[in-house]
């Protein structure tokens, strides 16, 4: 009887699993409308690609500034892109050179210039509790 005792509680210290939380304050918000798609990618092959986020959190958008925290996320390194999809097409929707046009930002609060950012760019450790704050451009 001790013996299987032991055997679930080395079980569950292994499956168990203490995750760092994640606040992310997306400020900046132009309209109090639609939603805030966030993107979290693990690896700079992914990084941007449509439909290959490691995860994907939707948010309601409410006011001009909105506060998530993501509890599920293991210690490693990530980068987050999200966007503001104000008219609530699902699509981030861009102008003629590639643009947004809908407020969009980065892990790091990282501004890109001419190009879309890199993965080094906008990447994090995520060891312990964290708070990123990422302000859309106007």
């Amino acid at each position: 009887m001790n013996n299987i005792f032991l055997y679930i509680t080395f079980l569950t210290t292994i499956f168990s699993t203490n995750h760092p939380q994640l606040t992310i304050n997306i400020s900046n918000i132009e309209k109090v409308a639609g939603k805030i798609v966030i993107g979290v990618f693990s690896t700079k092959k992914s990084f941007l690609k449509e439909g290959k986020s490691f995860k994907e959190y939707i948010i309601d958008v409410n006011d001009n500034s909105v506060s998530f925290v993501i509890k599920d996320l293991s210690k490693g390194d990530y980068a987050i892109s999200l966007y503001h999809d104000a008219n609530s097409d699902n699509v981030c929707n861009r102008n003629f050179f590639g643009i947004p046009k809908e407020g969009y930002g980065f892990s790091k609060n990282f501004k890109p210039k001419l190009s879309a950012p890199k993965y080094k760019d906008c990447k994090f450790l995520l060891e312990n509790n964290i708070i990123l704050d990422i302000k859309l451009p106007n």
